[in-house]
């Protein structure tokens, strides 16, 4: 059967690590903004300011219909959240998506933090489930190193929160392949599945994005067509890179260090093509 989706070359890998780069790099300057009292339309100005003066396009605003760089995403919200006049509070649990264009290459990637500035029970919860949306996501990529098909991913990823808590897994949302589009063929499950997936080979280009709830997975879209909210207004959270499977190995792209940090303790040394 043929592919649906393309095998990049070492050189668009390479291509590919300068659009994650741009995007590490938005969301680094995102993630310095946040505290209470900031907006999360001020925090898209930052990230596209960041993008466009890197060279690059926003690439949430080529998907039609969206005219954000980022997502951003509170409390109830999990994904797909509008950046708007909403005031930050000390204590939300506020997660950031998003993607830069360089030379016609994509980066995609996501974080979620809570707002600093309240020390409680509720704000610790939020915590514990960004870090273990943030280690399911890393366990995911640790599994696509050692991956002979793709599905193995999302065995890991719901393994790893089933280890740590009663947590729901978003199931209608998952991870993608990407490059020369944001999104792309093959689709990346945060959970197991029957069908074993595409071969994990050399030139694998995909967006590994776990997205994990307080309580019952399910959701609705909030009437702006956009946001997805939980039904039980349970917290969400969301943690998202961009991954090349190469003949050495992987190269986590929207990560600085290419993933030598997240990978650590589960015993896998990223390799770039640098």
């Amino acid at each position: 059967m043929r592919k649906k989706y393309e095998i990049k070359t070492n050189d668009q890998i390479r291509k590919m690590r300068v659009a994650g780069l741009l995007t590490a790099k938005a969301l680094e300057n995102v993630r310095a903004a946040i505290r209470p009292g900031v907006t999360t339309l001020e925090l898209d100005q930052i990230a596209e300011k960041t993008i466009r003066d890197g060279g690059g396009r926003p690439n949430f605003q080529l998907v039609p219909g969206y005219h954000h760089t980022i997502c951003a995403s509170v409390n109830s919200e999990v994904v797909h959240g509008i950046p708007s006049n909403r005031v930050l509070e000390a204590g939300d649990l506020v997660s950031i998506d998003c993607g830069a264009e360089v030379d016609g290459w994509n980066g995609d990637s996501a974080f979620s933090m809570v707002v600093p500035g309240l020390d409680s029970d509720l704000t610790k919860q939020r915590q514990l489930q960004s870090d273990v949306c943030e280690g399911s996501l890393w366990a995911g990529i640790a599994a696509l190193a050692g991956a002979k098909r793709l599905n193995e991913v999302g065995v890991a990823i719901e393994h790893y929160i089933a280890q740590r808590g009663k947590w729901g897994i978003l199931e209608q949302y998952v991870g993608h392949g990407i490059g020369r589009s944001m999104h792309e063929d093959p689709a990346v499950f945060n959970y197991a599945v029957r069908d074993a997936g595409p071969k994990v080979e050399p030139g694998l280009c995909v967006a590994i994005e776990p997205m994990i709830t307080s309580g019952d997975q399910k959701t609705f879209i909030h009437e702006d067509d956009w946001t997805v909210v939980t039904k039980d207004s349970g917290d969400g959270a969301h943690w998202e890179h961009s991954i090349a499977v190469h003949s050495k190995g992987i190269w986590v792209l929207t990560a600085p260090d290419g993933g030598v940090e997240g990978l650590k303790s589960f015993g896998i040394t990223p390799i770039s093509l640098d």
